[in-house]
């Protein structure tokens, strides 16, 4: 049941609305890269423009997956990453046609973004282009870059709906029963 809260987008099956989430994966897309190309222009692998005391601008390379996860293997890992965004992108695009509430929507398109910006670099370059660093006296989290932020933000927005989903159910005779 919807309340005011919880919008559905409808899916494929009234006029393909879904589509229209695409130009935020667009927007992901482009923003991603021409940070990522910016980055490329500035800076030297491994030099760094300190912003605060607690970020920094970096160029970073990661042939791995986040916290450069197999990075050092011998190469593989670039086609099986590839194959993995392939599959995920295919499989969010689906959950996207299938339709939701707004912010469903806007996480699916968010993680397809950010996965697709990700995968041009690991087609055109073999690895993924980092320039995002927090730091704090001598801890450096990860560099990360647009295409990760938008994958994050993405799949913690599908944990909140997952949230708000059962929240709004109503309570069936069943569940009235185990309480």
């Amino acid at each position: 049941m919807n309340d005011s809260r919880t919008v559905v987008v409808p899916g494929a099956g009234d006029g393909a609305r879904w589509t229209r989430w695409l130009w935020l994966s667009a927007a992901v897309i482009a923003l991603d890269q021409i940070t990522k190309y910016a980055i490329l222009a500035a800076l030297r692998p491994g030099e760094e423009w300190i912003v605060t005391s607690f970020f920094s601008l970096v160029l970073a390379f990661n042939a791995g997956a986040a916290f450069s996860f197999l990075a050092t293997a011998d190469g593989w890992q670039r086609w099986l990453f590839m194959a993995i965004a392939f599959v995920a992108c295919g499989f969010m695009l689906w959950l996207l046609k299938r339709g939701g509430s707004r912010l469903f929507c806007a996480a699916i398109a968010l993680i397809i973004g950010g996965a697709l910006g990700n995968l041009y670099a690991r087609v055109v370059i073999g690895r993924v282009i980092d320039f995002l660093l927090f730091h704090y006296h001598g801890w450096h989290y990860p560099a990360f870059n647009v295409a990760d932020s938008a994958i994050t933000v993405g799949a913690a927005a599908l944990i909140l709906e997952s949230f708000r989903q059962r929240r709004d159910e109503p309570a069936t005779a069943d569940s009235a029963k185990d309480a």
